[in-house]
């Protein structure tokens, strides 16, 4: 038995570019874009030659058979986004790379050094430079805050833990960002993402745009695309979706992508290498509380906040004779309960409640009462 309650998310609102002033460093941070290339996101075309290692395989979700396709590339100045770009360049389309520079609190400065912002710019710039295509830096700093961030915290608040990957795909990468080149004019928006998106002939536009799993299920990201609106699906390509993450760190090589020895970045975006519990700290403070352990109610001992801990976490409890697992938050009186025995039978259910769904289709399933789901922990 399945029960669910569905609620609608939070609707953005139209996003409006900034323009801080230009600073005399070299790395400023500013939307530059030329008339012409707000006329028409047109470049000169070049004599596009197939790498001899490149096969049809590679190139088979950059819509290599289509007319050259004018598209906007998110570039993060990782390795992923980097080979998107090459492959949708390869396959002959007409690119423009986009860096998008999100919030990044003014309390923190003491952890700037840490950020790799700098250096994801400076990577994603001269992956350009190999191949000529024009890069523009986006700030998205203050609908980051408003759609991300400050939700982010009131969900804390709440006691509930929400995905920041998730509304930072739905609401700024593919949303704010989407908004802001609006009037540009560009047939597709790609991304490294490793997930599959096959949009319906050009004769059957009320058909809906289907994501589908990526070729690597280890590396898949469509629960992170899972909110995606049918709007969104529709102006999206993931080059990456019919490549392993191996093939992509091959391709790098062959590339010779100066970033193609970078390592994968594990952090929450907007982080880069603060803690999380740090961030969460800072803005909705510490209050103790007590930990009790579940089946007895014996104090085992003392937390800094209910905020802090999530259902089913392990680490950062520090409690002796575990391990010990939180399976239960009471908010209103600021208890965490802990279990060792998390995995027993009487913590089973057959019965839980979800919000925020998001049909891919556009419009909900018929039947209520057969829906199957995946559980993504």
């Amino acid at each position: 038995m399945l029960s669910a309650v569905v609620k609608p998310l939070l609707s953005p609102s139209p996003s409006l570019l900034r323009l801080p002033p230009i600073s005399s460093s070299p790395l400023s941070l500013y939307f530059r874009v030329s008339q012409s290339l707000l006329q028409s996101p047109h470049h000169p075309r070049r004599s596009y030659s197939r790498h001899a290692f490149l096969s049809d395989h590679h190139l088979s979700c950059s819509m290599p058979n289509n007319n050259p396709l004018r598209v906007a590339v998110l570039l993060s100045g990782g390795v992923d986004s980097s080979v998107a770009l090459r492959l949708l360049h390869a396959a002959g389309h007409s690119c423009t790379a986009f860096y998008l520079k999100i919030w990044f609190q003014e309390g923190f400065e003491n952890f700037w050094n840490q950020c790799p912002w700098e250096d994801d710019l400076k990577y994603a710039k001269h992956v350009c430079e190999q191949v000529g295509v024009p890069l523009e830096v986006v700030h998205l700093t203050d609908e980051y805050w408003e759609r991300v961030v400050s939700y982010i915290i009131e969900e804390y608040r709440c006691g509930r833990t929400p995905n920041p990957d998730v509304l930072c795909n739905t609401r700024i990468k593919f949303g704010a960002f989407m908004d802001a080149i609006s009037d540009m004019e560009y047939d597709y928006i790609a991304s490294g993402h490793y997930a599959k998106v096959f949009h319906p002939p050009a004769d059957q536009t009320d058909s809906p745009s289907v994501l589908e799993l990526s070729q690597d299920m280890v590396k898949d990201q469509t629960y992170f695309l899972s909110h995606l609106s049918q709007t969104q699906l529709k102006r999206l390509l993931f080059p990456l979706g019919c490549v392993k993450k191996e093939e992509v760190r091959k391709l790098a090589t062959e590339f010779d992508l100066p970033n193609k020895d970078r390592k994968d970045s594990q952090g929450i975006c907007f982080l880069g290498k603060i803690k999380f519990s740090d961030f969460v700290g800072r803005h909705i403070g510490e209050m103790e509380g007590i930990i009790l352990e579940a089946e007895t109610g014996d104090f085992l001992g003392n937390h800094r906040g209910f905020w802090f801990y999530t259902i089913g976490q392990r680490q950062g409890l520090r409690l002796p004779g575990g391990p010990w697992y939180v399976v239960e938050k009471d908010t209103k009186n600021n208890v965490v309960f802990v279990s060792r025995n998390y995995y027993s039978i009487d913590k089973r259910r057959r019965v839980f409640r979800v919000g925020s769904l998001r049909w891919l289709s556009g419009k909900p399933s018929g039947n209520f009462n057969q829906l199957r789901c995946k559980l993504q922990l």
